[in-house]
């Protein structure tokens, strides 16, 4: 069954019950009821991770998704297909769990990249989210199949701290998939680290390190979508105590954020001409200008990280239904998205999903 939500976390509908003008069908993009319109696309390929990083992932692993019930490579193709022809998305990026720890993510890339074409010529970027450890490994075929962009994902550069926090001891497979990934030229590189009480003091040697290795440095706000449920207003790290640490060894000026809907803004390092990204999710909200949808491994979208509602399209790909159809149904999905994530209020709820298991 296809199913709809209706803004009540749980409550599903089927479509025959709604009217058939739900949502904005009419529109030609991914737009909202507060005028946002979504073009960049984010999409979960799979639930499972080689790490088991404490703000993330249970210390067991998500409970496995069946085979059956996720996207497959062909799949995630038509869904891009439908969101670059019909839908307005200009960027794509493939994120989990951990990408890597799919085979066929090379062939999901190469699939891809192939229907990406924009309707006014040029192609949609396909990037990834990844923690790179492997990436040494497939970093040739992932770039051959389409692959143009990549943000590697780490909070330390302290191989203890880096085990303790991540329950795995990788780090130097970390640095080995950051390499490769320059030598492959896919360039500008991101790091994004996440900040947490537990890495603030390791805040500058992580930014000196990337200043070193020619890597663009963006630090995030925790958010509460860790799944073991620990996340704390009050002991959270927020951007003004990280500028603070930051200060201390480096002249920060300058801070800009070149585009509106970027969630990072950039501060000049020591004169330039090296930045460092700051996202503050939770203090300095930016979803009045969000431009994302989302679709989870199991094929739903996720208009908002924040919120429950999730519309099932994967049913609708396995159903028969034409593109027509499955645009239609996304574009209602988008036309519900909330308008945001609302961590100011004293209603705030978690949401119900972790973010290993929404996809970032």
């Amino acid at each position: 069954m296809v199913s709809l939500a209706l803004g009540i976390p749980g409550i599903r509908r089927d479509p025959a019950q709604l009217p058939p003008t739900v949502g904005r069908p009419d529109t030609p993009g991914l737009i909202d009821t507060f005028g946002r319109t979504a073009r960049d696309l984010r999409i979960s390929i799979t639930e499972k991770c080689s790490l088991r990083c404490t703000y993330c992932m249970p210390e067991a692993g998500l409970p496995a998704i069946a085979r059956e019930n996720l996207l497959t490579a062909t799949e995630i193709a038509r869904l891009v297909a439908i969101a670059v022809r019909d839908l307005g998305v200009h960027d794509i990026r493939f994120t989990g769990g951990e990408p890597l720890m799919r085979a066929d993510l090379a062939e999901i890339i190469r699939q891809s990249a192939a229907v990406a074409h924009l309707p006014g010529g040029g192609m949609a970027s396909i990037s990834m989210t990844t923690n790179a450890i492997g990436l040494d490994h497939r970093i040739h075929e992932l770039v051959e199949a389409g692959l143009t962009r990549i943000n590697i994902s780490l909070d330390t550069v302290d191989r203890d701290h880096f085990a303790r926090l991540t329950r795995r001891d990788r780090l130097p497979s970390v640095f080995a998939g950051i390499q490769a990934a320059k030598d492959a030229g896919l360039t500008p590189l991101k790091i994004n680290a996440v900040l947490m009480r537990d890495t603030l003091a390791g805040a500058a040697d992580l930014l000196q390190w990337c200043l070193a290795n020619g890597v663009r440095l963006r630090f995030i706000e925790q958010m509460p979508l860790d799944a073991d449920e620990a996340w704390a207003r009050d002991n959270m790290v927020d951007a003004a105590e990280l500028l603070a640490v930051l200060g201390t060894r480096f002249t920060l000026s300058q801070p800009h954020r070149d585009d509106p809907s970027a969630p990072a803004e950039e501060w000049t390092v020591d004169g330039g001409p090296a930045t460092v990204g700051i996202i503050a999710s939770v203090t300095r909200s930016f979803c009045e200008a969000c431009d994302r949808t989302r679709v989870t491994a199991e094929g739903t979208v996720r208009s908002c990280l924040f919120g429950d509602d999730e519309t099932d399209l994967r049913a609708l790909l396995r159903n028969g239904s034409d593109d027509a159809t499955i645009a239609k149904w996304w574009r209602a999905a988008q036309w519900g998205k909330q308008s945001g994530h609302g961590m100011d209020r004293a209603d705030f709820v978690r949401p119900q999903r972790s973010m290993g298991a929404i996809g970032g």
